[in-house]
Order: structure tokens, then C-alpha cells, then sequence
């Protein structure tokens, strides 16, 4: 049976001084109480104050996730401003200093810092978590098998986070280099089967290792509670239409392997070892890189590969009615990732401060 390809998606907010431009804990105010009341499920806290959390509702198309997304975009922007805030999407902050952040109060995330000390307490990151509804475990299991090969390129359009405590770090995506000191990160090794996965689960379960699945955090993921593959690898862009465009692309991907895998046909599966390569890169270089072509044993521009990837999916572009969303992704190949804008206004201004101004204000764009 075809899967619903329904769509969820998760956006991480900083909220930020307009004064200082660092970051503020918004508990203390009661945005998060207010933006409950508001927008109800939709909303949540982090573990770090000064982060918070928007998810749309299951939405059956892009166009949904889109006035989903943009209405909860333009609702956290109006709540922090009645809060003396500026919201801000970042993947990191560019001086912000995580020892002066606080934690939120919650047994969860007192056990995650117990369990994981210095590395919880200074991850202080901010992504895009997209859910494609696959109803069928098995098929779930298939398609993230195979499109953990276009996560390094669907980083790269995302890569939004090449600054940490106020140093310039030479990364596209510094988000990535600090998650990867949790535990249970990176991409997954392939899984033959559902059960192999589910016996997977229940050993660390058995073994205190966690206390359920969600404290697997790959960059891809069958979802514990939900009947979705989660992609979690991407920073969180700049813009609401860079995230659409790039939820509208792991939509489609996910809808043309299902179709290859339904019809008898694999795309080709590559070992983690290699594909941790191209995440490298994609993490390093972002759009201005290279990626290995695992197949003809080269490597290839970072946009060229980009271009070749919406041909493979263009098939299914006007079963899923998302043409127009992906097609963004163009414009998104000559304005560059927000790395590479935040990385121009730092050139041209040497402020720090100047480029939280620019990142507020393309958190607004277009909405």
C-alpha cells in the first residue's frame, strides 16, 4: 500500500536580546506559557532556555506544512517581540556562550545532563526535523536505508551555523560537529529488516543504555511513537522557504525510493563509512564543496550533484504537487546556505552583531 507521504515539521528558535544580540532565556517571561495558549501542541521548551520549539500539525502536502510553518513562524516573531525578544533562526548562535545558558526545568532534561554532563549542557544547536508519514515499518526501514546516501547533500543546502562562541570555526554546519558528542548520532548503520532495528532498540532498553527510542538521535530515523521516517540532520536555514523547500525535497525523495523499492528496483546501497565522507565535506564545505559519486568513484561539485538530484526526483514532483516548493532550491544554489549569507555580512561588516541583525531579519522573509 502507498504511504500517505504526509509531512510534519520541527523548527528550534533562538530567542535574542534586542539590545546585546546574545541570547535570552525566555522562561522567565511567560512566552512559552503564552505561546501554549495560543498555539497549543505546537510549542514547546528545549533543554536550553533560550531555545524554543515549534512543530507543525500532520499535514497532508507541502502547501499545508507551508501556511502551517509560516503561521507558526509569524506567531513565536509577534510573541517574542511582546516579550522584549528578537526570534532568530540559526543553528548556532554567532557569540552566544553556552555556560551562561540555563537549563529548563524538567526531569527529562535534568536526566539527560546527568547522563551526558558537559556535552548536554553545551549543546546549544538549533535544527530542522522533518517527518514524512511511512505507515508500513518495513518500507520505513527500506527508505531509510536508502536515503541516508542524500543526507550529506540535503545538509549541504541546509548548513546554517558557521560560527561558535564568537569564532569564526571554518565550518558550514558547526551544529554538526557539536551534536556529534552525544551519543547514538551521525547516520545509522543500514538495517536489514524492522525486527533487526526493533532488536536493536530493545537491547539498549535491556541494558540501560536508554529508556526508549527516542534517545536514538541519528540523522535519520524511524520515529519510536509516530508512523514516520524522521530526517534530523539539517540546521535550521535562515528562511521559512528554505525550510520548505528542503522538507518538500526529503518528501520527494522518500515517495521516488518508495516507488523504485515498490517496482523491485534498490537504489544502491553504500556503507556508512563512505557516507560519513560526504557528510564530512557537507559539514566543512557546505554548497562550495565536493561530494564523492560513489558510483563513478569521483568527486563532483556540491551544486552539480544537487541539479542531478532534483532530475532523480522530478518524477514524483507533480504526484506529491510540490514543483513549485522544490523549486526554490534553484534560487537557494545562487543565493548560497545561510552560512555562506551570514558568512558575507561578517566579511563586510566584522561585527558579529551586525549578522544576528541580518539573521532576524531573514527569519521574517517572505512571510
Amino acid at each position: 500500500m502507498r504511504p500517505s507521504f504526509t509531512l510534519g515539521i520541527e523548527e528550534e528558535y533562538q530567542t535574542i536580546d534586542p539590545v546585546t544580540r546574545d541570547l535570552r532565556s525566555h522562561i522567565a517571561t511567560e512566552m512559552l506559557a503564552k505561546g501554549k495558549v495560543r498555539l497549543e501542541e505546537r510549542v514547546k521548551a528545549e533543554m536550553h532556555q533560550s531555545v524554543i520549539e515549534v512543530g507543525t500539525r500532520i499535514c497532508k502536502n507541502i502547501q499545508e506544512a507551508q501556511q502551517d510553518l509560516f503561521d507558526l513562524r509569524r506567531n513565536m516573531i509577534s510573541l517574542a517581540e511582546e516579550h522584549g525578544l528578537v526570534l532568530v533562526a540559526g543553528a548556532t548562535h554567532p557569540f552566544a556562550d553556552w555556560q551562561m545558558q540555563e537549563i529548563y526545568p524538567d526531569p527529562r532534561y535534568a536526566q539527560v545532563v546527568e547522563d551526558l554532563q558537559l556535552v548536554a549542557r553545551s549543546n546549544l544547536i538549533f535544527g530542522l526535523h522533518v517527518h514524512v508519514g511511512i505507515e508500513d515499518r518495513e518500507a520505513a526501514i527500506r527508505i531509510m536505508n536508502s536515503l541516508r546516501y542524500f543526507l550529506p547533500h540535503i545538509l549541504a543546502l541546509s548548513t546554517n551555523s558557521p560560527f561558535w562562541m564568537g569564532l569564526e570555526t571554518g565550518y558550514k554546519s558547526y551544529r554538526a560537529k557539536v551534536f556529534e558528542h552525544f551519543p547514538r548520532t551521525n547516520l545509522p548503520d543500514s538495517f536489514a529488516s524492522y525486527s533487526e532495528f526493533e532488536s536493536y532498540v530493545n537491547l539498549l532498553i535491556k541494558t540501560n543504555c536508554i529508556d526508549n527510542a527516542k534517545k536514538i538521535w541519528w540523522d535519520i530515523r524511524p520515529h519510536p511513537f509516530f508512523e514516520t521516517v524522521e530526517v534530523r540532520i539539517c540546521d535550521i536555514p535562515l528562511s521559512a522557504k528554505e525550510s520548505i523547500a528542503i522538507a518538500a525535497l526529503i518528501q520527494a525523495t522518500a515517495c521516488k525510493l518508495w516507488h523504485l523499492h515498490s517496482g523491485n528496483v534498490d537504489f544502491r546501497q553504500y556503507s556508512r563509512a563512505l557516507l560519513m565522507e560526504n557528510k564530512f565535506r557537507a559539514v566543512r564545505y557546505g554548497l562550495d564543496g565536493k561530494l564523492i559519486d560513489f558510483g563513478k568513484q569521483t568527486e563532483v561539485p556540491v551544486r552539480d550533484l544537487i541539479i542531478e538530484y532534483l532530475a532523480f526526483v522530478d518524477d514524483v514532483l507533480d504526484e506529491l504537487g510540490s514543483r513549485e516548493e522544490i523549486g526554490y532550491i534553484h534560487t537557494m544554489l545562487e543565493r548560497g546556505s545561510g552560512a555562506d549569507r551570514q558568512l558575507k555580512v561578517f566579511r563586510e561588516t566584522g561585527d558579529l552583531k551586525a549578522v544576528v541583525d541580518y539573521m532576524a531579519a531573514e527569519t521574517r522573509a517572505g512571510l
